[in-house]
């Protein structure tokens, strides 16, 4: 009799089960995560224009433009103040790249809590086409650039995030003048866009919202 009552009560509970007894699992649902560096509690930021090492030209303008436009892309109602290039700056201070010194130098002039310093790293410039005369640049040429960027405090000059990308790509409008490329083409949007908008996308990771599963 004890066997049986055993059995009977197996048979009910796996039955149970079957038809779905067991607690139902709560459907998947996506959740926007914030960014990593909420750029929103400054209000206003400085941007000083990237610098370029091993190339001249336009390149690091156009990374500078795309910087700006991502932030502000990424994070409505932050204010970003152009500041232009460094070099006069540094020349004041004495620093040979923009570090605590020029953080703090900026913030006196310009009244910005934080800002931005950028720069880019082309190597491995490999040219194809042809001259058009003599010493005259090639069309295209397959360049790596690494990009660093960095956000430092205005007022204690500190470090409070960096990031940086590095990509090859095949680019239109470089000039070779005595092995140096400079970058100068009539559109650089066109010759070195994908490059740039690359780039700039790797290291503003931080500042964009991002979607997970959960």
């Amino acid at each position: 009799m004890r066997r049986s009552n055993g059995l009977s009560l197996l048979l009910v509970a796996l039955s149970s089960f079957a038809c779905g007894g067991g607690a139902a699992r709560a459907p998947r649902q996506r959740v926007l995560d914030p960014p990593r560096l909420d750029l929103r509690p400054f209000g206003r930021v400085g941007l000083v224009l990237f610098s370029v090492e091993g190339a001249r030209g336009s390149l690091n303008e156009l990374a500078t433009q795309r910087f700006s436009e991502y932030v502000l892309a990424a994070q409505p109602g932050v204010e970003v103040l152009e500041l232009g290039p460094a070099d006069s700056v540094l020349q004041r201070v004495g620093e040979r790249v923009p570090g605590a010194a020029s953080a703090q130098a900026f913030g006196a002039s310009h009244d910005v809590p934080v800002v931005f310093f950028g720069h880019l790293k082309v190597s491995k410039v490999t040219p194809s086409g042809g001259l058009h005369g003599i010493n005259l640049p090639f069309l295209e040429a397959t360049v790596s650039v690494e990009l660093s960027v960095g956000l430092f405090s205005t007022k204690t000059g500190g470090t409070l995030w960096r990031s940086s990308g590095a990509a090859s790509e095949k680019v239109g409008g470089v000039a070779l003048v005595s092995g140096e490329p400079i970058f100068s083409a009539k559109d650089p949007k066109v010759a070195y866009g994908n490059l740039v908008n690359g780039l700039v996308n790797d290291v503003t990771y931080d500042l964009r919202s991002t979607w997970r599963w959960q």
